[in-house]
């Protein structure tokens, strides 16, 4: 593992080789995060494939190296979540946070919760909580630029008073998986585990994220995109080098790039709501009362 940032242009082709290695992902059959298990199994990397229809992955397997593994995982339903937690029984390198959903109509999960709140955080915390006494290394959530300027509303996270609207559902998401980081990380420094804690946006990259979009919007968005946005491969590059370099605990990785649309992968801000770790506390007390789970080290 490289000990320290590097002013060279970084890509995926320069990934150390990662034999020995185990990596879970998320959402891993599509969009960032298949171009994330390409890049790590090419390395080397044994990585499990968590995702929600198993036989339809299966067809990407022949495209892949042999060292993944499928497994079926839905976050927006908990009683998958402790399935599959429960199906690790071994050490694990790496856990990536990379599944999601965007821009969706008002529905609830398997549990009642609001879908971007119920599968982007809460499915990922207690998914997180359950895996963690078997991770050796880090844990990767991510983020988006659509934190910025998103507020995290903890008296209606599931949207039960207030007027919905998906964009902000989704940026309240986003907020909570940085807060979630950065609570993480401040629990397992206290625990005085070597686990750390980080996340990593994409920019603007072509995923799938937008298939839920209005047909207006989805062409203003084919529109741009062809101005603005990065590939999917180019938008994976913020979570590779945060699986691999040394950084320290709660690091935010996005591209350099202007508004952070796109580039190479570096440190990056993020917004003053998402440093606030009075609200990070508080998010985790909820968070682990709605999923009846809790942090399981010290």
């Amino acid at each position: 593992m490289t000990n320290s940032l590097s002013t060279a242009p970084w890509t995926a082709g320069r990934l150390p080789p990662q034999d020995g290695r185990t990596v879970i992902i998320t959402g891993a059959n599509s969009g960032i995060g298949l171009e994330t298990t390409r890049a790590l199994a090419r390395a080397g990397a044994h990585v499990i494939m968590a995702v929600r229809d198993v036989e339809r992955a299966r067809a990407l397997a022949s495209q892949l190296p042999d060292t993944i593994e499928l497994r079926p995982l839905d976050l927006a339903d908990l009683a998958s979540v402790h399935a599959f937690a429960a199906s690790v029984d071994h050490p694990c390198d790496i856990l990536i946070n990379n599944a999601g959903v965007a821009n969706v109509p008002l529905r609830r999960t398997a549990d009642g919760f609001e879908t971007h709140f119920g599968t982007n955080h809460l499915g990922h915390f207690a998914l997180n909580n359950l895996l963690l006494p078997r991770i050796t290394d880090r844990v990767i959530t991510i983020a988006s630029n659509a934190h910025k300027g998103a507020s995290l509303d903890l008296s209606d996270p599931n949207w039960e008073r207030r007027s919905y609207r998906s964009s902000a559902a989704y940026g309240q998401s986003k907020l909570a998986n940085l807060l979630f980081t950065l609570e993480l990380q401040s629990r397992l420094t206290a625990a005085g585990s070597t686990v750390r804690a980080l996340a990593a946006h994409p920019g603007a990259a072509t995923t799938g994220l937008n298939r839920h979009l209005g047909p207006v919007m989805k062409a203003v968005a084919a529109i741009a995109g062809r101005f603005v946005m990065q590939s999917g491969a180019d938008g994976a590059q913020p979570t590779l080098f945060a699986a691999i370099r040394d950084l320290p605990g709660a690091s935010y990785v996005g591209p350099d790039g202007r508004g952070g649309q796109r580039g190479r992968p570096t440190l990056v801000a993020r917004s003053t709501a998402a440093q606030d770790t009075d609200l990070a506390a508080r998010l985790w007390e909820l968070s682990e009362r709605l999923t009846a789970t809790s942090f399981p080290l010290g």
